[in-house]
């Protein structure tokens, strides 16, 4: 074996596709004990060429070790894969993004095959991101080109624009492996609940995952729970069309959330807005937020907990949640379990409350100020006095960091500056009543007054 290789390598570094590169270092192919030292020659090209094409060089050796294909592959094969993939994107994020989804793609005879076949595919700017779905996904399962061409044209069969069927090719690439007939019972159910024409193309182009689920086993009883609760097909048409996401619902999990929201006990006002888009949008606004404290590190019980204690959390948006539980992990140091013990962090306003609370412990803390460890349920819960009184008023440098509009500077007159208080609005320094000037006139309306009343004689 050795004998071979060593024509081949004097062979190949005399082309001109393989520039002058240094070496890779021994402790690289010690890396690698488990590769026979006469293939290092032949790995060391390889590797060249693999950085030399933007691949990120502390990744090589758990790539090769993972691939064992590459050890006996031809760099000069290699090469011409790289140039087909770069000839179906110039992009190297999409050549470096490919090859490590699916090393397979490689294979030269592969990329041979589907280098006219993406072309004639009769869809028109294919994303990188599809091209590399249709390439992993053909590799994976041995689909040839006209295998894929069928499914496009199954879907513009359907009446599915290009735009929707680059979506579903990025994000469910296993349609390719469906059959025709499946694709068609798909649609026939969305115009089941009342679903028609461009209705059915947007739905699926903001939601492709329905074209992978199964109409028996998932779609149709999900629809059955809903009418099970109480909702109509058009109320199920309705919500299916503003978000089509909630096809995406498991079966039971709306009937979950929605016994959660009929079991809040709350004010009033906060539960009229909650239930101000129905039971199905609210429902669903709980699910979307479990998902996202379930994400986040809680589970079922105590995500549903959460928003039990502190319902509030229902009506702000996903990304306000994730910026706080992201400042309480990474900034403050707790736990995401603290949410269970205390809710009310992801009800209070984070600028106004969270940010000036957290300044104000970090400037005592940072001086010494700060006897006992101030937890999370002191932040949050104790009123706005309350704190100002135990952490603010005693320490003027404080006041400043805690003020109404730290952080914040506004242009003032120097009459405004002198009149505006130093202490923030709303405590107890602006409960004094305030002091007027009394001026002649009032003096004189004084002493009428008191002259009126009758002089006591001694």
């Amino acid at each position: 074996m050795a004998i071979r290789t060593k024509p081949l390598f004097n062979h190949i570094t005399k082309l001109s596709i393989f520039p002058a590169i240094p070496p890779f270092p021994n402790r690289f192919f010690q890396s690698l004990s488990r590769i026979p030292p006469s293939h290092h020659e032949n790995l060391n090209l390889i590797c060249n060429l693999f950085r030399r094409h933007g691949f990120p060089q502390s990744e090589f050796p758990d790539f090769i070790r993972k691939n064992d294909f590459l050890h006996n592959s031809d760099p000069r094969e290699i090469e011409n894969s790289f140039k087909i993939l770069l000839s179906l994107n110039p992009s190297k994020e999409f050549l470096v993004s490919t090859v490590t989804g699916c090393p397979r793609v490689l294979q030269l005879a592969f990329l041979e095959n589907w280098k006219p076949g993406i072309k004639h595919l009769g869809v028109h700017n294919l994303t990188p991101i599809a091209i590399r779905s249709i390439l992993e996904t053909a590799s994976k399962f041995g689909l040839s080109p006209n295998d894929v061409c069928g499914c496009v044209e199954c879907l513009k069969g359907l009446g599915f624009s290009e735009a929707t069927i680059t979506r579903v090719l990025e994000t469910v690439p296993m349609v390719m492996t469906s059959a025709d007939g499946e694709l068609a019972d798909k649609v026939k159910f969305l115009m089941g609940i009342g679903i028609r024409g461009s209705e059915i193309d947007r739905v699926v182009s903001s939601f492709p995952r329905i074209l992978a689920f199964g109409v028996k086993n998932r779609l149709k009883p999900l629809v059955d729970e809903f009418v099970d609760l109480g909702f109509s097909l058009s109320d199920v048409r309705r919500e299916v069309v503003r978000e089509p996401k909630v096809l995406g619902l498991e079966n039971g999990q709306l009937s979950q959330c929605l016994e959660m929201v009929r079991s809040l006990k709350c004010r009033v006002a906060i539960k009229e807005k909650i239930l101000g888009g129905g039971e199905f949008r609210a429902g669903y606004r709980v699910k979307v937020r479990v998902d996202c404290l379930r994400k986040s590190g809680l589970t079922y019980r105590d995500a549903y907990t959460v928003l039990w204690k502190e319902p509030r959390v229902i009506l702000y948006e996903v990304e306000e949640m994730e910026k706080k539980i992201e400042f309480l992990v990474s900034k403050m140091k707790f736990d995401v379990e603290c949410l269970v013990e205390v809710p009310e962090y992801l009800g209070v306003n984070f600028d106004k409350q969270i940010v000036p609370r957290l300044k104000v412990i970090e400037c005592l803390r940072s001086k010494g100020g700060v006897g006992e460890e101030v937890g999370l349920r002191k932040l949050v819960k104790l009123s706005r006095l309350r704190f100002y009184n135990m952490y603010v008023k005693p320490y003027p440098e404080c006041e400043k960091i805690y003020g109404r509009f730290a952080g914040k500077p506004v242009a003032q007159t120097q009459t405004q500056t002198q009149t505006q208080s130093r202490h923030p609005v709303g405590l107890w320094k602006l409960l004094k009543p305030q002091k007027y000037p009394q001026t002649e006139e009032d003096v004189r309306n004084i002493k009428s007054f008191m002259d009126s009343f009758p002089k006591q004689s001694h």
